[in-house]
């Protein structure tokens, strides 16, 4: 099993470390790392255009080859996939991760992490996105066997089109509760954003600064099946994805908006 990894938090990140090694040595998986230079979180799913995207072999434990990029974590997907197959080498899946902070919810339009893999499912791989929920985890545990899982028990053989989104609470793995398997739910957050003070500019004249921040909404009903839901009450949260954004439901409205000719 050849596998790509990828991140959004830099290829110094701890967690892409903590995922290399676990696919390296518990999968038995060969390993190819292609990652930012420096953290690139909130990136969602875009690409770099019109400028040149550098990559730069950098040494990296437990990977068979790996490259820092300039670019963006759907970046290195398609750079990491053109650069193996210059090497004559196919891989078969690709991994994203593991991320400092959860993809659940509404974020995951967001999550580069989320992003990188929706472009390994693009590029026809079965592909996986792995975080824990804290921007400063300690505990990697639990997500690293749940990744492990997915090539153990599957074989790294499902419909490409389907991504895997997989979230974990911040907790040993021994206290995590379980597995959920959700829907997307809402994420919302209290004073998401906040002002941040006024500076003068010369140019610009008086400059108002904004920063996003807040603490997470927790949600009552413990029987909805959203991701924000399982990961708030302890369980890891897996979560199916797909491209298609289209809503359906909305279609035979439209149709009654006479839009047009």
């Amino acid at each position: 099993m050849k596998i790509l990894v990828v991140n959004d938090d830099g290829i110094e990140s701890r967690g892409i470390f903590e995922l290399v090694r676990a696919l390296h040595e518990d999968a038995g998986a060969e390993v190819y790392v292609v990652a930012p230079d420096g953290q690139r979180s909130a990136a969602s799913h875009a690409i770099t255009l019109l400028t040149p995207i550098d990559a730069w072999p950098v040494e990296f434990e437990g990977a068979e080859m790996a490259f820092a990029i300039s670019g963006l974590p759907a970046d290195c997907v398609a750079v990491g996939v053109k650069i193996m197959r210059d090497k004559g080498i196919d891989i078969d899946m690709v991994f994203a991760g593991i991320n400092h902070g959860s993809n659940i919810g509404t974020d995951t339009i967001y999550s580069g992490t989320v992003g990188a893999a929706m472009e390994g499912s693009i590029y026809g791989y079965p592909s996986v996105a792995v975080s824990v929920d804290s921007h400063k985890p300690q505990h990697f545990k639990y997500a690293c066997e749940l990744a492990v899982d997915t090539i153990k028990k599957t074989g790294g053989r499902w419909d490409p089109r389907v991504t895997v989104n997989i979230n974990t609470p911040d907790l040993p793995a021994e206290e995590i509760k379980g597995v959920r398997y959700t829907v997307i739910g809402e994420r919302e957050y209290t004073n998401d954003i906040r002002h941040d003070g006024i500076r003068h500019d010369e140019r610009r004249g008086d400059v108002c600064s904004y920063i996003y921040g807040g603490e997470p909404v927790k949600y009552d009903d413990e029987s909805l099946i959203y991701d924000v839901i399982a990961i708030q009450e302890g369980y890891a949260s897996i979560t199916p994805l797909h491209k298609d954004w289209t809503a359906g439901f909305a279609i035979e409205e439209m149709k009654n908006w006479r839009l047009g000719k």
